[in-house]
């Protein structure tokens, strides 16, 4: 059994067959999706694409690349949103410098707001991190000294001091189809590095398909891909990979039933 625990049923990619990936998934050992919201607009689709499919749920935030769009969420707004009972963390939002697309103190402002909601609902934080290490450690370390909160680093492919320092204040990291490709050898040492219960796994569909399928369009089936590397990384079995990232995924993610109602 396995969970993506991040990908985006709701992008226009999957119009065409969104029911049937589902039941792909499935086949594939895939049994819970979180599928992630990127902008308030696109709230009211994510939310019904998780109220219409049975193993999937959702996650509610501004993604940085995003937050210029519309007025910033408020604290105020991410917790009623976080009412849902499909709604299972807050996010993805976090800071990404590789584009010169919104301002940094805007995104920072939008990060910090987002912390804030994790902490007062309980609910993990969803960090989505570019070219952006020292201030994105500098800032979930001042939210985390205001007060504790959980968080998973999103598709973790930034350096060793963000990954230690995300480490350090018990958060997860997430891996992803990067894992699998050729050039990644110094992820994978990170990850190796990590303790196998901060691990999760996901596939960030409709990016980043995992070796075989890598250039074609990602889905949460693909997962099972990324896991088996996860195996390897580890030394165990994809068995016990599966059942490890399960499990950790169910401790992060605590609104999430570990068995279907």
């Amino acid at each position: 059994m396995l969970v993506d625990s991040h990908c985006h049923l709701d992008f226009p990619d999957f119009d065409g067959d969104r029911d049937d990936l589902v039941v792909r998934a499935r086949a594939a050992g895939v049994t819970k999706m979180v599928t992630i919201c990127t902008r308030a607009s696109a709230e009211p689709t994510v939310r019904a694409i998780a109220e219409a499919h049975e193993g999937v749920w959702y996650a509610m935030g501004a993604h940085p690349l995003n937050v210029g769009e519309a007025a910033l969420l408020t604290v105020e707004e991410l917790i009623a949103y976080a009412e849902h009972p499909k709604m299972v963390g807050i996010g993805e939002t976090g800071l990404d410098y590789h584009y010169d697309k919104w301002p940094p103190d805007m995104q920072k402002e939008s990060l910090r707001r987002h912390i804030v909601a994790a902490r007062e609902t309980g609910l993990p934080l969803i960090i989505h991190s570019r070219d952006a290490d020292d201030d994105m450690a500098a800032i979930l370390r001042e939210g985390y000294d205001e007060g504790a909160y959980t968080c998973v680093m999103h598709c973790f492919s930034s350096g060793r001091a963000l990954a230690e320092a995300a480490l350090e204040m018990g958060f997860y990291l997430s891996m992803s189809g990067v894992v699998t490709f050729k050039n990644a050898a110094s992820l994978r040492a990170i990850f190796a590095d990590a303790p196998l219960d901060r691990v999760l796994v996901e596939t960030d569909a409709p990016y980043l398909a995992p070796v075989p399928k890598r250039g074609k369009r990602n889905e949460p089936a693909y997962v099972a891909h990324t896991a088996a590397t996860g195996a390897e990384i580890f030394g165990v079995s994809t068995q016990e990979f599966a059942t490890a990232t399960t499990a950790n995924f169910h401790r992060l993610f605590t609104k999430v039933p570990e068995v279907a109602s």
